[in-house]
């Protein structure tokens, strides 16, 4: 048996592995629409300063994108996950947006969506309504001349513009009213990006829920669904069942996932994650038991990630991109444990090796000897083992 020292708490204890990798499903179905939200790999060699400037690995990037699809997933593309706006800047997304169709166009049945917000537009007092338009439709006419999906992301320019529940409801009617194809509206919570704070015009989810229906229900024909990102299963689950018909509800919950793509009797809701990044073979075979009238396995091998979701997504919230990065490095997807921005040092090695522990006990660890040994060298690192 694998076994290794790992700091639990203030001391340390010999943690011996027990999780046995499950094997890749091979041709995935499943009944389930399922993006992962992808990270970028970034590229340690590069002779910048890591908290200023943006280096990507694109080739690893890129082969990243193949693993998500390989396993049955679409690609959100350009998201938080990705450091949007957190690290990487528009100009570096849009690179990646198209980087990322182009190797989606390379094969037969890759699905992808992309971001497009306001991120290049520095939120302030001078900056109006017509701004975050003119930002939003020149971020939408890049990415659609990419030729991908919307994603259409919060604006944290926005929220400083706005006075009231209104210039929400003017923004996305403008903005939806020209995009070419239906798009998916991301209403990320402030616990992922404290800037957006009162998106819709109101700081109670369920008054500004109120609003986005509403702005949902006027542009129906352009909306292909929304995803909701508050950690609230109750939250997401009254807004499913007030959605227009032909509006899909995809979970960003990372903590209630399993239970909600499941659903029950009144629907379901389909995915947009980025827990899905970082689990995707078991997610693959937990979705193809799905598909396949297997509840039973379903539950059975996706609710063990769930405990390690709930933990990489922990609060601060925003910082959970570090331990999706550092399951990529675990399951040797990646050749180095370093970040956009120098984000690696956002959680504590404690954190780290709480991490291990329940992605070994998830079935996460994918060949658990590489995952021992690189776990061993981030701890040396460290001063311990």
């Amino acid at each position: 048996m694998l076994s290794l020292t790992l700091p639990h708490g203030a001391a340390l204890e010999t943690y011996t592995l027990t999780g046995s990798p499950l094997p890749a499903t091979r041709k995935p179905v499943f009944n389930r629409i399922a993006y992962a939200a992808a990270h970028v790999v970034s590229n340690p060699l590069a002779e910048i300063d890591p908290w200023l400037e943006t280096a990507v690995d694109w080739d690893r990037t890129m082969a990243f994108r193949h693993h998500l699809w390989d396993l049955g997933f679409g690609v959100a593309e350009a998201m938080d996950t990705a450091q949007r706006g957190m690290g990487m800047d528009w100009k570096a997304s849009l690179e990646l947006i198209t980087r990322a169709q182009r190797e989606a166009r390379s094969r037969d049945g890759a699905v992808i969506a992309c971001g497009a917000g306001t991120d290049h537009l520095q939120p302030g007092a001078s900056v109006t309504i017509d701004d975050v338009i003119a930002a939003y439709e020149m971020q939408i006419e890049a990415v659609e001349k990419a030729g991908a999906r919307i994603i259409l992301m919060a604006s944290r320019a926005l929220v400083q513009a706005a006075k009231s529940p209104d210039d929400y409801a003017r923004v996305y009617d403008r903005v939806l009213s020209q995009v070419k194809q239906p798009v998916i509206i991301h209403w990320l919570g402030e616990m992922f990006d404290p800037a957006l704070a009162g998106y819709w015009g109101h700081a109670d989810h369920n008054e500004a829920m109120d609003v986005c229906l509403a702005i949902i229900a006027h542009n129906a024909a352009k909306v292909d669904g929304i995803k909701i990102s508050l950690l609230s299963k109750e939250k997401e689950i009254g807004m499913r069942r007030r959605l227009p018909d032909g509006v899909t509800m995809y979970t960003g919950d990372d903590f209630n996932y399993a239970e909600l793509i499941a659903g029950d009797n009144h629907g379901y809701s389909d995915a947009l994650l980025g827990i899905f990044d970082a689990i995707a073979p078991v997610a693959s075979s937990a979705l193809s038991s799905l598909a396949a009238g297997d509840a039973g396995t379903f539950h059975a091998v996706l609710e063990p990630t769930v405990a390690l979701s709930r933990h990489i997504f922990k609060a601060p919230t925003r910082f959970y991109k570090t331990g999706v990065v550092f399951m990529a490095y675990l399951n040797g997807l990646q050749d180095h444990f370093q970040m956009i921005g120098g984000q690696e040092s956002t959680r504590s090695l404690q954190h780290l090796a709480e991490l291990f522990r329940l992605a070994d006990k998830a079935r996460c660890l994918h060949n658990p000897d590489l995952a021992t040994a690189r776990m061993q060298r981030l701890l040396a690192g460290h001063g311990v083992g």
